[in-house]
């Protein structure tokens, strides 16, 4: 079994579809190991997206994700990763594959509704800075 983190962005919350996007990843066999709801401060969204901070939209990045509550989340199951990365469809709604999370609920490639980890070693760190051990059932 493997985890991985998802997180609803502002945008998605706002529009009120976390339940829908829960559902897509229930529905496909991802567990919710753990979860809450957060607003991120401006140094949280700067540490967690550290690895773009180089890049022409990091700035535009931490504003949008600091614009609204998130809902941060575990996903646990076979092929986690993977799984939740093709349920997301690609980072560009316009791209991105009918019956996905940002086909349907994302509205551009910064508004993009998810985020999901990339890889397994990025799904170790990225839990790790929302969550601790207690908190992931």
């Amino acid at each position: 079994m493997q985890k991985t983190l998802s997180i609803i962005k502002p945008d998605a919350v706002k529009k009120g579809v976390i339940g829908k996007i829960i559902d897509r990843f229930e529905s496909n066999g991802l567990r919710i190991a753990a979860a809450k709801k957060l607003k991120l401060s401006e140094e949280d969204a700067k540490n967690f997206y550290i690895v773009h901070k180089d890049r022409p939209f990091y700035g535009e990045l931490v504003k949008f994700m600091t614009s609204g509550p998130v809902v941060v989340m575990v996903l646990e199951g076979e092929n986690a990763v993977a799984k939740n990365r093709e349920l997301m469809g690609a980072t560009d709604p316009k791209k991105a594959e009918n019956g996905t999370i940002r086909a349907d609920f994302a509205d551009s490639i910064d508004a993009n509704a998810v985020h999901g980890s990339d890889s397994l070693e990025n799904a170790a760190i990225e839990i790790s800075f929302f969550f601790s051990n207690r908190e992931i059932c």
